[in-house]
């Protein structure tokens, strides 16, 4: 009898303990900010992801870090004019890839300087201009992000603007690819060479412009350039690269999101965090296996 009832105590206290540790678990999806902060992530997580296979393969890796910061100043003329710092921000980004543009096509100087020169000149003034502002409301989330601060109507813009990336892709997806790997082919067909750069520039700022909410304007690079620098490192074809940069941008967003609950961290930097752990285990694993596939290792 004894017996019995310890193993029924037992079986309680266990049933008590997994609904307990249920509850907890799921936890951060009983509050709407947390659930809006997840879905804004993967919104932004899927153009990103897409891009940023173009963006390493073409090495424009500096030119996303420029766009990013470049856009400051557009976002502070929005705010000071009344107008939505979406539309700042995309002229600005806008500006200076197109100032990068002119200046390298026009000058000795070779296009990564001249990036260095454009966007940390346009950074500077944005942070000159934003500390004149005497306003009650901050702008530290455009550099910071405010992904738990995301209302309903961040969520349709951005997803709007996901939508479009994503159709632009499907589209011109393959002159893009072309237009990547054998720029002497795709001028020899014919293709418009001059529009898919600024296209694929104009994709660029209107992706940063999506992400500035959600993760901010200095961590935004993080989510153009990993995902596709990590999906690189695992293979050399570009399908899969694309889909296996969409499977781990969007996980480690999530993720990222989710363990910020528990750590009482910012979600952005988290979610950088997250991909900054498994860039290192991808790259110490293809360097493992490279190292040990070299003649003479025993």
């Amino acid at each position: 009898m004894g017996l019995s009832r310890l193993i029924d105590y037992g079986n309680t206290f266990c049933g008590q303990a997994t609904m307990f540790s249920l509850d907890i678990l799921l936890q951060p999806f009983t509050f709407d900010f947390m659930l809006r902060a997840t879905v804004i992530a993967l919104l932004v997580a899927i153009p990103t992801a897409i891009l940023s296979c173009f963006l390493v393969l073409k090495g424009w890796s500096l030119m996303g870090d420029a766009v990013a910061h470049a856009v400051l100043p557009g976002v502070i003329l929005a705010y000071l004019l009344g107008f939505p710092y979406i539309i700042g921000a995309f002229i600005a980004g806008m500006l200076c890839a197109i100032t990068t543009g002119f200046i390298s096509e026009n000058s000795r100087l070779k296009e990564d300087t001249v990036m260095g020169v454009v966007f940390s000149s346009m950074f500077a003034l944005g942070i000159v201009m934003m500390s004149k502002i005497e306003s009650e409301v901050h702008l530290d989330h455009i550099l910071f992000g405010d992904i738990l601060g995301i209302t309903e109507t961040d969520i349709l813009i951005t997803g709007a603007i996901t939508l479009f990336s994503l159709l632009f892709l499907i589209i011109k997806g393959k002159d893009l690819v072309l237009y990547i790997f054998d720029l002497q082919h795709a001028k020899a067909i014919g293709l418009p060479i001059r529009l898919l750069h600024y296209c694929l520039l104009a994709l660029l700022s209107i992706t940063i412009v999506s992400a500035l909410k959600a993760v901010g304007m200095i961590l935004v690079i993080a989510s153009l350039i990993a995902p596709g620098a990590i999906a690189y490192l695992i293979t050399n074809r570009f399908k899969n690269m694309i889909l296996i940069s969409l499977i781990i941008n969007s996980l480690c967003a999530v993720l990222g999101v989710y363990a910020s609950f528990f750590i009482d961290s910012a979600p952005a930097p988290t979610i950088v965090v997250m991909l900054t752990i498994v860039f290192v285990i991808v790259f110490t694993v293809k360097t493992s296996r490279n190292f040990a596939r070299q003649p003479g290792h025993l």
